[in-house]
This record gives structure tokens, sequence and C-alpha cells, in this order.
């Protein structure tokens, strides 16, 4: 799941990332905004999903996968888009760009 903050006054965009399902222990964002280097991403009990918050330049589009456990990559359900990558599947994709 996604959720964006817009700043008026900096032309940054924050995105809430949200990964939750049951049999997962540890999950990590990977992306265009960190250059594929998995971050793991903080498991919030009291809502029972893993969440990160990162701020990202406006009007951009950024390509980005969840991996979890360390051995399997996933989109995100909520993603913008969806575009293939080289490994034939596809990446998720978040815009950055007011509506």
């Amino acid at each position: 799941m996604l959720k964006k903050k817009f700043f008026k006054s900096i032309d940054e965009t924050e995105v809430t990332f949200e990964f939750a399902r049951e049999d997962v222990t540890d999950v990590a964002i990977a992306g265009d905004f960190n250059e594929w280097q998995p971050q793991p991403m903080k498991f919030v009990k009291k809502d029972n999903v893993f969440r990160t918050r990162i701020r990202l330049p406006k009007n951009q589009d950024f390509n980005f996968r969840y991996l979890l456990n360390a051995q399997e990559w996933e989109n995100d359900y909520a993603a913008d888009a969806y575009i293939p990558n080289p490994f034939g599947t596809e990446n998720s994709v978040v815009c950055t760009q007011p509506t």
C-alpha cells in the first residue's frame, strides 16, 4: 500500500510504503531510489504491517519491489503502475507527481 504526502514548500513527496502478509517475517524495500540495495522495513505490531517512509523528488517515477524473507521478490498491489523488468517479471512504480 502506498500513501503520499505532498509538500508545498519543498520539491519532495513523502511516500509511506506498507506491506502485510501473514507468512512473512522480514520485509525490505529496494528500488531506483536506493540503487536497488534492500533496506529493512519496520514491523508495526499494532497495524500488523511492515512500514517505511521515504522522501522522494517530486514529479518523477520510481521502480521498486519488496524483498520478503531475504529470498522472494513481491510487488505492491497498490502501486501506481507496473513495468516489465529484465528478469521476466514486473516492477512496481510509484509516481511522485501530485494529481
